[in-house]
């Protein structure tokens, strides 16, 4: 390995039947404009949504939604939520639901400041910066 570096993956998880009721509160740590990712509306059907929704309110957060996260999300989907967060200027990125919304905003969240073409650069080249380039986060 070359260098010095510093890694941190700090993770706080809530399980139990009212974990959603500790959200409010996480959230005051984050920026105040959230993009909220979700799937096809099972979350509204089992009330998720409103409790969520309630808690960014709580929160005194600005929500701009991004449903439609499908299983195994599209390159075009892909371009949209991360064409979303750059035109909202997000400062971070809240998915609720299974893996493939989970899965989703992380690839938003990598892709949405990359000036080049995302999904060729680091999910079909994964190849290291060039020398000079400026790794991404």
């Amino acid at each position: 390995m070359l260098g010095n570096f510093i890694y941190a993956n700090p993770t706080k998880l809530y399980f139990g039947n009212d974990a959603q009721k500790n959200l409010a509160e996480a959230l005051l740590s984050f920026g105040k404009k959230v993009l909220l990712t979700y799937g096809g509306g099972s979350i509204k059907r089992n009330g998720v949504y409103d409790d969520v929704m309630a808690a960014l309110k709580a929160a005194g957060k600005d929500v701009v939604e991004l449903p439609g996260v499908m299983p195994n999300p599209t390159v075009e989907k892909l371009i949209e939520g991360s064409r979303v967060a750059r035109e909202n200027n997000v400062d971070f990125i809240l998915a609720v639901g299974g893996g493939s919304t989970i899965d989703y905003a992380k690839a938003v969240s990598v892709s949405a400041w990359y000036d080049g073409d995302a999904w060729e650069r680091f999910w079909v080249k994964q190849e290291d910066p060039a020398p000079g380039e400026e790794s991404f986060p």
